[in-house]
């Protein structure tokens, strides 16, 4: 007897309804899966028998032959597991196949037939958003019902689902207080307070926050680097629930998503070790999966000690930074991973840390220099909207009483920014000044006579790029919009300019 069942599989980011056909028919017992599945899917032959055999249900002894339909389409995971089980016992007529037609069920099943979490359900609940109800595990409601019209029942065994759909054991529709899960947690832990001294970086990393603008921060060991970029986060404007959604998606299918954690309430802050590959930091891999720059989509990417990375992992941020998009591409297909994000680099300005340092003498030749700072190259240098020196901080600043701005009242600030960015770009399908395209700075940043002859003598000054020229202008856009002003002014510019000292022809001081 011939068997449907609707489940679905996740390719990339995005999830595809897989129809599973099962075909129970006479002849020497063997147990076939088609239709383009991976290892892990034909693996799925010894757990559903194994869960069927412990559950009570039986296996038939008989050819059964498992169709996966589109055949075209790769399938991978286990989340395929439940569907086959089920598709098994509706071609040995267990189940009425009616009972199972509008469902679509996804799960990994264990030996003794408990249904295990899986992978993307998130993007799964996107896939089936209004059209399918969802049979899903209980680990994986939560995330899958977040989606708004997502019908989603929670199974924790074989038994259960069928149970379930013999309209046996009624299960509720699992429901999610949207307004509750999307509420953004307050990080207490990392706070500006805490930074002693600092007060022109922690203007500019104010200013990076309220554009969504790239910070690169140089100083020696022990200035601060590190800890202005921990703060960063704490000082972002809340997600968006659409936000919420797509970064969540992204850690939904690399399987980093915490359980009991339906969505991402605070921004991804992604801190990768310095021996990562470029496979690890943008994407890929035999078997492809998203990497850093796409798990910090709509959040922070902090790259410590950039120059200790490798130069060819270095360039691949280069698509990523101009597209806000990651394309993977293999001979069977191309997928697409978003990955917009601000990134914030750290790097000593020499090998041992103490070039042009005051207090602590320098031990690297010229050529040891030289060649540290050949690691970021021009282009990707160009990319980063502010250069910041991160001067070590005196000792009676270290010691002193007084109490720093706190980062509530800093974000409060960053907040009132982005509003007006939003407000003005509410047409143009733009969230923040760093995404300003050539066309948008011409419309948007246009400049008085004075501010234009500054920011044309600094041009010819510091020998800026063309890039540079509209960073400069996307940077003066946002001080504009944290000093409520609707034009740029000449003191605008000025403060812009100030974060472009690495274009001067020695580059990294």
């Amino acid at each position: 007897m011939l068997a449907k069942v609707l489940s679905a599989a996740v390719v990339g980011l995005d999830a595809h309804r897989v129809e599973v056909e099962v075909d129970i028919s006479g002849g020497l017992p063997q147990f076939s899966i088609v239709g383009l599945p991976d290892a892990t899917v034909r693996e799925s032959r010894d757990r559903v028998r194994a869960a069927l055999k412990n559950t009570g249900f039986g296996f038939p002894v008989k050819k059964i032959t498992v169709n996966l339909a589109p055949a075209d389409l790769k399938k991978e995971g286990s989340g395929l597991d439940l569907a086959i089980a089920i598709g098994i016992l509706v071609a040995q007529d267990v189940l009425p196949a009616e009972s199972v037609k509008d469902y679509v069920m996804v799960g990994e099943l264990s030996l003794d037939g408990r249904v295990k979490p899986i992978t993307g359900a998130l993007s799964i609940g996107v896939a089936c958003q209004k059209a399918h109800p969802l049979l899903v595990p209980a680990e994986n409601v939560a995330e899958a019902a977040i989606v708004e019209g997502v019908q989603a029942y929670p199974v924790r065994t074989l038994t259960e689902a069928v149970e379930f759909l013999r309209v046996a054991c009624p299960i509720q529709a699992f429901t999610v207080d949207r307004q509750r899960a999307f509420t953004a947690s307050v990080m207490d832990d990392e706070d500006f307070n805490d930074v002693k001294g600092q007060e022109h970086a922690k203007r500019a990393i104010e200013v990076a926050a309220a554009g969504g603008h790239n910070v690169l921060m140089i100083g020696p060991p022990g200035a601060g680097k590190t800890m202005l970029a921990r703060r960063l986060p704490g000082i972002l404007p809340p997600m968006e629930p659409e936000e919420a959604i797509d970064a969540t998606r992204v850690h939904s299918v690399a399987g980093l998503l915490v359980s009991g954690t339906p969505v991402l309430t605070t921004r991804p802050f992604r801190a990768p070790h310095h021996g990562i590959s470029d496979a690890g930091l943008v994407g890929g891999g035999a078997f492809p999966r998203p990497g850093e720059v796409s798990l910090a989509h709509h959040g922070v990417l902090f790259l410590d000690e950039i120059l200790e990375f490798k130069r060819h992992v270095l360039e691949g941020l280069r698509q990523p930074l101009e597209d806000g998009t990651v394309i993977v591409t293999r001979a069977s297909a191309s997928i697409r991973y978003p990955a917009r994000f601000m990134l914030v680099a750290a790097t000593n300005p020499c090998p041992c840390g103490y070039y042009g340092d005051r207090t602590w003498e320098c031990r690297c030749t010229p050529q040891q220099v030289r060649r540290y700072r050949a690691r970021l190259s021009g282009p990707l240098l160009d990319r980063l909207d502010i250069h910041l020196d991160v001067p070590p901080v005196p000792v009676h600043e270290l010691g002193g009483e007084g109490r720093q701005e706190s980062s509530a009242a800093i974000r409060a600030r960053v907040i009132a920014a982005r509003e007006r960015q939003t407000a003005r770009y509410r047409h143009e399908r733009l969230f923040c000044n760093a995404q300003l395209k050539p066309r948008h700075i011409k419309k948007y940043c246009a400049v008085g006579a004075s501010a234009k002859d500054l920011l044309e003598q600094a041009m010819t000054r510091l020998e800026l790029s063309a890039r540079a020229y509209g960073r400069i202008l996307r940077v003066a856009r946002t001080i504009a919009d944290l000093a409520d002003s609707g034009s740029i002014e000449s003191t605008h510019v000025a403060e812009a300019i100030q974060y472009r000292s690495l274009d001067r022809q020695g580059g990294l001081p």
